[in-house]
């Protein structure tokens, strides 16, 4: 791009004007930079959440410098941080996981700096407010083109926090998986994509049908019975169907309704996919 690029993801929410300040903050020391806020809506607190968006979002972004702020642990001993990653961009936010599967997605973390030197941050630092304070500003110099060098001292990239995501397991005859997130529309995120599903259940045509099973809200086990599509209209309006999402990942949906809220799937439930 022929102007620097600064996107914005944070929890912030609509009510209140916060993101729009940091946005602000930016555009006050880089007044060239195309901002782009991603979303102001992840789940208040919910890291996890906003890591997986900020992933799915990056790879289709030009290359610049990615604010991310869901920050449970502000004002405390956890690192504000910038990580440089392979394909030339910089994520800025806490060190609290949020920034790693991004950073996997854009080729890997190669640098990561503690953003501790206060030349760079706001001239009042507040204990609840790093996006405004801190974040915000180290972007806008960033993409002003300042060396990240120049922000604080190196952090090794093993030491970086690590955020737990499930992951799936194949076994004979059956994928144990579990829910990863769940979006907006309340399609259940899963762990695992088709490979590791073909790889326990064999070859699948559009339409086999499968069953999930997984505990309910009252504890005892719960089995669906769920088609294998391609999309949610190979299905009847409030029909289930799992399926491959645009990020290559299983998910279960309702179509036209929310599998998270009619089946009471949240964060984390192990699911078991076999055939029927």
């Amino acid at each position: 791009m022929d102007r620097p690029f600064v996107s914005i993801l944070t929890d912030f929410g609509d009510r209140d004007p916060s993101a729009a300040i940091c946005a602000g903050v930016v555009l006050s020391i880089c007044p060239e930079a195309h901002v782009l806020e991603l979303t102001r809506t992840i789940r208040p607190f919910a890291i996890r959440d906003g890591a997986v968006s900020l992933a799915a979002a990056v790879p289709y972004l030009p290359v610049g410098v990615h604010i991310a702020v869901v920050d449970p642990g502000v004002g405390t001993e956890r690192l504000p941080i910038a990580v440089r990653t392979a394909r030339g961009d910089v994520l800025v936010g806490p060190d609290n996981g949020l920034l790693t599967l991004a950073a996997a997605r854009l080729g890997g973390a190669v640098e990561a700096r503690a953003i501790t030197d206060p030349a760079w941050h706001l001239p009042a630092v507040t204990s609840s407010f790093h996006g405004r304070d801190i974040f915000a500003p180290v972007a806008a110099h960033l993409a002003r083109g300042v060396a990240l060098a120049s922000f604080g001292p190196p952090v090794a990239l093993a030491d970086l926090a690590q955020l737990h995501v499930p992951v799936a397991e194949v076994r004979p005859g059956e994928l144990a998986t579990a829910v990863v997130y769940v979006d907006g529309f309340g399609n259940v995120k899963l762990a695992g994509g088709p490979v590791e599903l073909r790889a326990a259940l064999g070859d699948l045509a559009d339409g086999t049908t499968l069953t999930a099973a997984f505990a309910g809200a009252d504890g005892f086990e719960r089995v669906e019975a769920i088609p294998w599509q391609d999309t949610f209209g190979r299905v009847p309006v409030g029909a289930l169907l799992l399926y491959e999402d645009s990020l290559g990942r299983l998910c279960i949906a309702e179509n036209q309704g929310s599998a998270g809220r009619r089946l009471g799937l949240t964060d984390d439930r192990p699911v078991s996919i076999r055939r029927a």
